[in-house]
């Protein structure tokens, strides 16, 4: 494509040529579809209102509103506990922190998903200087962030948001497919037995909807049964002895096949291996468990850290995503090479 130099006799400013051709449109709203980029000239996106070149003619061609791809870098922080990984009319990608649901739910409104849909409204903008001076493209603000799947509260890390209805089925397929391909970083107490393996069992969830509970065969096959198979692969990545000989601290590489809530936490204490910090499933961690020596730690010691899909737009098209260890894991992860992590007891916090 010809850009067009300054000494061409009829070198004019995008916007100029746009109105042109659009002779009814307002001067402002005319800016807003280049700054948008929804205006191309020979195939290629022109985000610059004021950059000269020579007539375009039919080259010139207004794009439809379907929001391009964001450039997010390395990540775009729009909230103390979210950042935005990439966006497109499809999908959003974050990387959500500790203590934050992913979801709204009726007694907590405030989630992963409405501060995506605040930043994107415009309510919220991000909180690097250098990003926030950034305008973010009008069309954005016509996505309307879905849930598709989520990460439990304490768990940090990485997963998708749908940003329309059909695209937000094609994800969920793709889960129920299990071609959702979706890594975690888990701390766990105790040593595992093999290098690499696989826990396969039944589950069932708690009537309110708390805990997961590990089935035999035989009651799963029951007819009033409401289990569910939950597979899961790990891979050892690291170990630690703790002083004084006490026990290992096992770092593991945990890969979903199935998507059971709680799946890596109730299947991990199930094979005498439970999370650091966990609360729900690791007996030391209990309120009603006997003070003693245990890591202290805040939370479930569990990181999803990256997750690969096919784009709903793209058949065919895999794209993959990580969120490197957040500031608290990677302090515990610390503190376990030197054999001195916190001791202290089970209260959260």
């Amino acid at each position: 494509m010809t850009t067009g130099a300054t000494s061409e006799n009829n070198a004019r400013p995008l916007l100029y040529w746009v109105l042109q051709q659009h002779p009814d449109t307002p001067k402002t709203r005319a800016k807003q579809w280049i700054l948008a980029g929804r205006v191309s000239v020979g195939g290629v996106i022109i985000r610059k209102p004021h950059h000269l070149l020579p007539e375009p003619g039919d080259t010139l061609e207004l794009l439809g509103r379907t929001a391009g791809t964001l450039d997010c870098g390395s990540g775009w922080e729009i909230h103390p506990r979210v950042s935005l990984l990439y966006l497109d009319s499809s999908l959003a990608i974050v990387n959500k922190g500790p203590g934050l649901i992913s979801v709204p739910a009726p007694d907590c409104k405030l989630s992963a998903l409405s501060i995506l849909a605040d930043f994107l409204a415009g309510r919220l903008k991000a909180r690097v200087r250098a990003v926030a001076a950034k305008s973010l493209p009008p069309v954005y603000r016509h996505l309307q962030p879905l849930p598709v799947h989520r990460l439990d509260q304490y768990t940090s890390g990485v997963f998708c948001i749908a940003m329309n209805p059909t695209a937000r089925q094609h994800l969920i397929n793709q889960l129920k497919a299990h071609t959702m391909k979706r890594q975690y970083v888990a701390f766990v107490e105790g040593r595992p037995i093999a290098p690499k393996g696989t826990w396969r069992q039944w589950v069932r969830l708690s009537d309110d909807e708390m805990r997961q509970h590990i089935l035999s065969e035989t009651q799963a096959r029951s007819s009033k049964s409401e289990a569910r198979e939950a597979i899961t692969h790990f891979e050892v990545i690291d170990e630690y002895s703790l002083a004084g000989g006490v026990g290992f601290v096992a770092k593991l590489r945990v890969s979903l096949e199935t998507g059971r809530k709680h799946q890596i936490r109730v299947q991990a204490a199930n094979a005498g291996l439970p999370l650091i910090g966990d609360r729900t499933y690791h007996p030391k961690y209990r309120e009603d468990a006997q003070s003693g020596r245990l890591i202290a730690f805040p939370r479930q010691a569990l990181h999803a850290e990256t997750l690969t899909l096919e784009h709903p737009e793209h058949p065919g098209k895999l794209m993959t995503w990580k969120a490197e260890l957040p500031k608290d894991l990677r302090q515990l992860e610390a503190s376990l090479r030197t054999r001195q992590p916190p001791v202290g007891h089970p209260d959260r916090g």
